[in-house]
């Protein structure tokens, strides 16, 4: 039978369930403490595996950005500190690459300044970084650095030009004979026409080899004026079409026919990052989200492109708005929606965050992406619960993650980083008691088969 989550989500028609606790996919083999971190404000850090050699980079105590490595077989970090200091903005996330000859990349401390890049000028040696211009071009103010591979495996950079509400995006490449790097397309990807700018997910590889993207366009540096979710797929990054097929011409403006996915107003319930892709059991992408209805009350919709255009689901009926509107690095907002993932044969599941019904999950079936009413099956954590647990005893202290970037070379084997972090602040600076430095600690895991 399934257990429900309170009286008022039983009301709200919602079909949920909770997670089964039990036995997590992976177990911890090792943890290698790697610095101290601050834990009053949350940035993102990264940690890359590339043969028998692991990178660390992260800001420290004194938010001084450094990298840190070590061989897979040994337990002392050699680290290195670059020249850059992050204060209190959430948004200077760091983050790294290693391209075909072995030459590391690393990005980060930026929001709507001057491009921050570093390489390697010896393989894998972290004290030769030194910090470099790219193209030269559009590299004023820079935000939301990201490395990835092309079709053909070369290394990618994306980036946006301007500030929220103001921005375009721009795809550049790189060539390792030569150490340059160059756009891989004259035109930037999003054009916000100086009256927007894109936020988008992606992009993502499909089953299908495709780059998957999604985005919303944001009017002003409010979150609240979000609005028209769109989407876009490609084969090479530079070539870009409609859900349907249809050859989409960049750049990408709120204009540019075929794309846009759910016409929602600014003002209409949409922030940017709440938006979940996952691909169906026919490779279909499936976008799980939150908006307003027509009463002005929050909802969890599903859409999916079907039978030549995109089918919109409402999947929760609740009665209550949530009311959400800032700048900066947004706290909680009072919903939340997780990755769809699929629990049965026709069963799916999304869990979502509300705060006035709670935590939950909501079941729906593939084939009509409408509600029913499930037994969720036993699921196994993916995680050992050690990784979701605090280790600062500090009012409002929570865990943040860094997944590999990389890869350990053996599928039964996995790395991720841990450290405990207070949640974000509008991008300013706290008053008051603060918790001590976390320890940033990195986590050798090992994959559990059944007996």
């Amino acid at each position: 039978m399934i257990v429900r989550q309170s009286l008022a989500v039983c009301l709200a028609l919602v079909a949920v369930a909770p997670l089964n606790a039990a036995e997590s996919v992976w177990k911890i083999a090792d943890r290698i403490d790697v610095d101290r971190v601050p834990s009053w404000f949350p940035v993102g850090f990264s940690l890359l595996t590339h043969g028998d050699r692991q990178y660390a980079a992260y800001y420290d105590a004194e938010h001084r950005m450094t990298v840190a490595a070590r061989s897979l077989g040994s337990r002392e970090w050699r680290r290195h500190r670059l020249d850059s200091k992050v204060g209190w903005d959430s948004h200077n996330y760091v983050t790294m690459a290693v391209d075909s000859a072995g030459d590391l990349h690393l990005s980060g401390n930026m929001h709507c300044v001057p491009l921050i890049y570093f390489r390697t000028m010896t393989p894998g040696d972290i004290t030769t970084f030194q910090r470099l211009p790219m193209t030269g071009q559009n590299e004023q103010r820079c935000t939301y650095p990201r490395f990835l591979n092309d079709a053909d495996g070369r290394l990618v950079f994306q980036y946006r030009d301007g500030g929220s509400g103001n921005g375009r995006r721009f795809f550049n490449v790189y060539n390792p004979e030569s150490e340059q790097w160059s756009r891989l397309v004259d035109s930037p990807l999003f054009e916000g026409e100086g009256l927007r700018n894109a936020y988008p997910h992606g992009p993502v590889v499909g089953p299908d080899d495709r780059f998957h993207m999604m985005w919303v366009w944001r009017d002003t540096p409010d979150c609240a004026t979000n609005h028209n979710r769109s989407y876009a797929r490609s084969r090479d990054l530079v070539h870009w079409e409609t859900a349907g097929g249809g050859a989409v011409k960049l750049p990408i403006t709120l204009n540019t026919e075929g794309v846009i996915v759910d016409p929602v107003p600014s003002g209409g319930g949409m922030i940017n990052g709440g938006a979940k892709l996952v691909f169906d059991s026919r490779n279909r992408p499936l976008i799980a989200y939150h908006k307003n209805d027509t009463n002005g009350n929050m909802q969890v919709f599903l859409t999916r492109f079907e039978g030549g255009k995109w089918v919109r689901r409402a999947i929760t009926n609740w009665d209550k708005p949530v009311h959400f509107a800032g700048s900066g690095s947004m706290p909680f907002i009072g919903i939340r929606v997780s990755i769809p993932r699929k629990v049965g044969d026709d069963a799916w599941a999304v869990r979502y965050r509300h705060r006035d019904y709670g935590s939950g999950t909501v079941t729906f079936s593939e084939k009509t992406l409408q509600p029913i009413d499930v037994d969720l099956p036993e699921q196994r954590r993916e995680l050992p619960a050690e990784l979701n647990r605090p280790e600062i005893d500090f009012t409002g202290i929570g865990v943040r993650h860094a997944r590999d970037l990389g890869d350990s070379g053996d599928e039964d084997v996995r790395y991720t980083m841990k450290w405990d972090v207070l949640p974000p602040h509008h991008d300013r600076k706290r008053t008051g008691p603060l918790p001590p430095p976390s320890t940033l600690r990195v986590y050798k895991l090992v994959r559990r088969h059944p007996e």
